[in-house]
């Protein structure tokens, strides 16, 4: 609920406002004068999605929370606001809609302009030369606003890169996860593309014989293949899909460049050190899996090229595995 606050007269403060505080003395208490206290108690609503920005708004004392859900749903707090603080200055400005909701987290004291019941357009009317330097103001305000949140994404964009490859990255071997690919794959798509798929053989037998922790060491050593691939190749993504299968999508990769890679990875997975006999375990060699093809050669559509060759891997691993095979498209899938 917000009522009127009528102890507090002063609303100069609302003048620290970008809006306002570059503007002539005589307009800023002109501003001062149209402006008035409100009251918002302890978990009133300030203002909703979707509602028309025709305040903004000084906090005195007290704490109001921005939220992207209602109160009354799972809340994604935007940010928190403490006094001294400018709440929604810059969709007043643009004549924007909020889009979240601004929620009073303990009884507060606020300066709204323009004041409880006056609009900008009663405001035109009454001081047009005022409302017009606003209105400069606010174009002002808006451009450096954008400039400086450029400026701190250039400033930033290394952080912001590892930012990203943070959140798609697989943490047990550092290789792109598969949302990765669901994500980006519309950006870094570009003809022609090679998919080699690697799943490991025996894998389980591994785990069963050795523990967990000889699966894990395992999976490190592919991705270090699949990683030194990409960084001799100078492209590329080593990609972590379900499970134990892995692979690496190549841009600018044509079939005979696919097979050579393809028949590498082959022979590098059973180049992997042995597992030495322990207790029961005989020697663990490494033998692998691996399907590759061209987007778009072997398959016009990227979905059902990815889905093709996934069903083709797990296939010819259930078929022995230890195989070089060329996805087609389903027509003819040759073992190479």
């Amino acid at each position: 609920m917000l009522k009127k606050f009528d102890n507090l007269p002063d609303c100069s403060p609302i003048l620290k406002a970008d809006l306002f505080s570059a503007l002539p003395a005589g307009d800023r208490e002109i501003i001062a004068a149209h402006s008035g206290f409100l009251q918002l108690r302890k978990d009133s609503i300030l203002f909703s999605p979707g509602e028309q920005a025709k305040h903004f708004f000084y906090l005195v004392e007290g704490c109001v929370r921005v939220i992207k859900n209602g109160p009354d749903e799972k809340e994604d707090v935007v940010a928190r606001f403490a006094p001294g603080d400018v709440i929604g200055d810059f969709d007043f400005a643009r004549s924007a809609a909020y889009d979240a909701c601004a929620v009073a987290e303990e009884d507060s004291a606020l300066i709204m302009f323009p004041s409880y019941g006056c609009t900008m357009e009663q405001l035109t009317l009454e001081i047009p030369h005022t409302v017009s330097k606003i209105l400069l103001s606010a174009i002002q305000m808006i451009t450096v606003r954008i400039k400086s949140t450029r400026m701190i994404l250039m400033e930033n964009l290394s952080w912001m890169q590892e930012l990203h490859r943070k959140a798609y990255e697989d943490p047990g071997t550092g290789l792109w996860k598969q949302s990765f690919l669901s994500d980006e794959i519309n950006r870094i798509l570009e003809e022609p593309t090679a998919l080699i798929l690697l799943k490991p053989d025996r894998f389980k037998d591994l785990v069963d014989s050795r523990g967990h922790s000889a699966g894990d060491e395992a999976m490190v050593h592919i991705a270090l293949i699949l990683k030194n691939m990409a960084r001799w190749l100078g492209r590329g993504w080593p990609l972590r899909f379900k499970s134990n299968e892995t692979g690496l999508l190549i841009n600018k990769c044509n079939s005979s460049e696919a097979l050579v890679l393809a028949q590498a990875l082959h022979e590098s997975v059973a180049g992997i050190n042995p597992v030495p006999a322990a207790d029961n375990a005989a020697e663990f060699h490494f033998t692998g899996t691996v399907i590759w093809g061209v987007w778009p050669a072997d398959e016009k559509t990227w979905d059902d090229f990815l889905d093709g060759s996934s069903t083709l891997l797990l296939e010819s691993w259930k078929a022995g595995g230890d195989r070089v095979v060329h996805y087609t498209g389903g027509t003819d899938c040759s073992i190479k």
